[in-house]
């Protein structure tokens, strides 16, 4: 199709912006550095206006517009990623794991401060890292470490070659995810056409093959798992989405919104469970099969998590990892809103900053939320339960202490399943959290913050509206 005379003839327009945006991902991948953040707005503001042109102007034809995916991609294949440094905390881990070391019990630091070099290029990975990152355990789940050790095991002497083994996996996960994304789709009634907000994005382009984020990875299991959800293959899903967990916790947070999907499942009309308590909260039948199901689809889910994690099973390995994890709730701040919101306010009547306290409200208060959703949210079917993990998510991120611009790619997965587009909104407005990195001590702007976070629940307020008028037509 692509050396079809007729096709260049009548796609000159979108062939050029695809010409257009090449160059841009090239100068993105090998031509910049975080620091200069005119350049790196300028730059991704004219990839994202392009995909906007290029999805909108060709959104069917998918056979040029899954070359395109592949092309954009392979141009980042031998860079090095330019907006972030945890790769090289990547490659020391699988490194490790080839050493016989276990990477949950040691920090980088404990090594480098004793003139120990246990893995080759020892000293460069720990500059790159920074001091800290290597000042703490690693944070990566075990199905993780596995594609770090995949690196370390088909290039455990270059950086580079390290770097190209992760960026093919991490392409790969994506085409995977194109491929059962548009079959979802297709499965819930929806335009194929929305896996084009997804795959052709820029900011998932960069920041997951760019920047060697496995996101891209665990968003791949994520929708293989629904997809066989929604194909009733739901043991198999079961077993995905422990593989997502493993990858990253983050899929964890959506473990209660099953519970009106499975309680639903009725094997017969007569199986029902005859509590009033629960039927008052749930007034329609709930089928004591579906129950069994839940209780089997969660034990599935922990058992797989756990036989991943048991390899690196030791006394101090629950210690260290729960203190890896818990700097995201008590030392870590960055691109936050309310968060940001509620430390000002205890700046104000403490005069000190209240991490410490806030960071452990802000676990409560999201599990409260998605319980409140799983128990009073319309979960019966798929379209509506991803519906509520994008919905449980967002809160969560709304109220984090960190959200690192990545994070933001599972959100834009589940929206192209809803009418909410506030998550494309944040991809694109996201990139004004780079402009912390234009000083050396990494300080950031809070009129910058202010900004991003504007325009996203700006957008966020428009899509509400927008979904309360449409609900009122149909009705």
């Amino acid at each position: 199709m692509l050396l079809n005379p007729t096709f260049f003839k009548l796609n000159k327009v979108p062939l050029l912006w695809a010409l257009a945006c090449l160059f841009c991902y090239f100068a993105f991948a090998y031509n910049l550095i975080r620091t200069d953040y005119i350049k790196l707005i300028a730059l991704y503001s004219v990839l994202f206006f392009i995909f906007y042109k290029l999805v909108g102007l060709i959104k069917n034809h998918s056979s040029f517009l899954i070359w395109l995916a592949f092309i954009f991609r392979a141009v980042f294949l031998f860079s090095i990623p330019n907006l972030s440094q945890d790769f090289y905390r990547f490659i020391w881990d699988g490194r490790m794991i080839l050493e016989g070391y276990n990477p949950y019990m040691f920090t980088v630091e404990s090594f480098i401060n004793i003139n120990k070099f246990p893995v080759s290029q020892a000293q460069e990975l720990y500059n790159g890292m920074g001091e800290l990152n290597a000042s703490h355990f690693t944070n990566y789940p075990p199905l993780n470490q596995f594609f770090f050790a995949l690196a370390a095991l088909f290039a455990g002497k270059s950086i580079l070659g390290s770097v190209v083994v992760m960026r093919l996996l991490i392409i790969a996960a994506d085409f995977g995810t194109l491929y059962f994304g548009k079959k979802l789709l297709g499965e819930l009634n929806i335009s194929t056409s929305n896996i084009w907000w997804y795959i052709l994005n820029p900011f998932i382009i960069i920041e997951l093959t760019g920047n060697l984020h496995f996101e891209g990875v665990m968003i791949f299991f994520l929708v293989l798992s629904l997809y066989l959800l929604q194909r009733g293959k739901w043991q198999f899903a079961a077993i995905i989405l422990a593989l997502s967990i493993s990858v990253k916790l983050i899929p964890l947070i959506f473990l209660p919104l099953f519970l009106q999907w499975f309680l639903n499942r009725n094997s017969s009309a007569k199986s029902s469970i005859n509590n009033t308590n629960i039927r008052a909260i749930f007034p329609h039948k709930i089928g004591l099969f579906g129950f069994k199901k839940l209780i089997i689809f969660y034990s599935i889910i922990g058992l797989f998590t756990l036989l991943l994690f048991l390899p690196f099973y030791s006394e101090v390995f629950v210690t260290n990892y729960s203190q890896s994890v818990g700097l995201w709730f008590g030392k870590f701040e960055f691109n936050a809103s309310l968060y940001y919101l509620a430390r000002a306010i205890g700046y104000l009547f403490r005069g000190y900053n209240e991490i410490a306290i806030i960071g452990k409200i802000i676990p409560i208060v999201v599990f409260l939320f998605v319980l409140a959703i799983s128990l009073f949210k319309n979960n019966k079917t798929t379209l509506s339960l991803i519906s509520s993990m994008l919905l449980a998510l967002s809160f969560y991120y709304f109220t984090a202490t960190t959200v690192h611009p990545w994070y933001v790619a599972t959100l834009l997965m589940l929206s192209i399943f809803t009418n909410y587009k506030f998550p494309l909104v944040w991809s694109f407005a996201i990139i004004l959290s780079y402009i912390a990195y234009s000083n050396s001590s990494n300080s950031e702007n809070l009129w910058i913050i202010t900004i991003e976070y504007l325009i996203v629940y700006t957008a966020l307020a428009w899509d509400i509206f927008k979904n309360k008028k449409a609900m009122k037509i149909i009705s």
